[in-house]
């Protein structure tokens, strides 16, 4: 019955369909829930924030923003509440926000939201514990994406008026070195094919980026591994802090749905290489101790 329930979840994750059997698992009593907090005036530039219990106003957590993926086509902050639980368990504030879509907007609007949305989390996080110069940014597919392109070009959260530095930052199967673009939707989300060299992470990384932690899953048939191993060899070579791990058997949707409740305790150590590689870089003793075998083969 317990391998049914953990096939079914995955199921249900693969399908990218709303998430509501992955939400009825997840704990509502391990942190406080502030709810749609406008970064913008549009509808989408809105973002929740779970707030661990232990942490209060006077705290300085550690502040992590998740970018959920969707293909930049579709998505919901409130879909994605497994993975703040998730992180707000081990001690992390964390903040999902939501972005503008295709069609209505395009490349670069919806980095310019999700650019937006950090800004806004640097300036107000301190009244709900988090500390400003303590900011990470975490993605899965699309919003990995999102997440290490603002890391790795900093003139989007410029241009948003943050003018702190990203402590760090995870990316989850992401897309970062996708060239040539032959979906069509994706055509014309990112533009003509002589402005396709600049929608892409790779060719931004420089010796200032700061650490980042690449996930990917062997069985990944969406954003193919090479996404992360070509991204991790460019920000080696500019001396940029860089971890990369590969978790045999995982596909795309498995490798993010492996942090819900049901599957954290079960499944690959997703969730402790991000919490430990977090905890790295915020000088925090870590929370949490990955059990048993790794299932990652991991090269720094």
């Amino acid at each position: 019955m317990r391998k049914l329930l953990l096939l079914s979840l995955l199921l249900l994750l693969s399908a990218c369909s709303p998430l509501i059997l992955v939400d009825t698992f997840t704990p509502h009593d391990t942190y406080r829930f502030a709810a749609s907090r406008a970064y913008g005036e549009q509808e989408r530039q809105q973002l929740d924030i779970y707030q661990p219990l232990a942490i209060t106003a006077q705290s300085k957590a550690p502040v992590v923003v998740f970018f959920y993926g969707g293909r930049w086509q579709f998505g919901a902050r409130s879909e994605y509440r497994f993975v703040a639980e998730a992180l707000a368990s081990h001690g992390f504030i964390v903040v999902v926000p939501d972005y503008r879509l295709y069609p209505q907007v395009r490349y670069p609007e919806f980095l310019d939201d999700s650019a937006r949305a950090v800004a806004w989390v640097a300036q107000h996080i301190g009244a709900y514990g988090g500390d400003p110069a303590n900011i990470h940014l975490m993605g899965h597919s699309a919003g990995a994406y999102n997440a290490i392109m603002l890391t790795v070009n900093p003139s989007y959260l410029q241009r948003a008026g943050m003018q702190r530095r990203i402590r760090s930052a995870v990316g989850m199967a992401g897309p970062y070195d996708f060239l040539p673009i032959s979906d069509p939707a994706l055509q014309q989300i990112f533009g003509p094919a002589s402005g396709w060299p600049a929608t892409q992470p790779i060719s931004y990384v420089s010796a200032t980026s700061p650490p980042i932690l690449l996930q990917t899953g062997s069985d990944d048939e969406v954003v193919k591994p090479r996404n992360s191993e070509s991204l991790a060899v460019r920000l080696r070579e500019h001396g940029v802090k860089t971890e990369l791990i590969e978790y045999q058997g995982l596909s795309h949707a498995a490798l993010v749905g492996v942090l819900a409740y049901p599957l954290r305790f079960r499944s690959a150590s997703v969730l402790a290489d991000v919490e430990q590689f977090l905890q790295r870089q915020t000088g925090q003793p870590a929370m949490l101790h990955a059990s048993g075998a790794a299932t990652a083969a991991e090269a720094r």
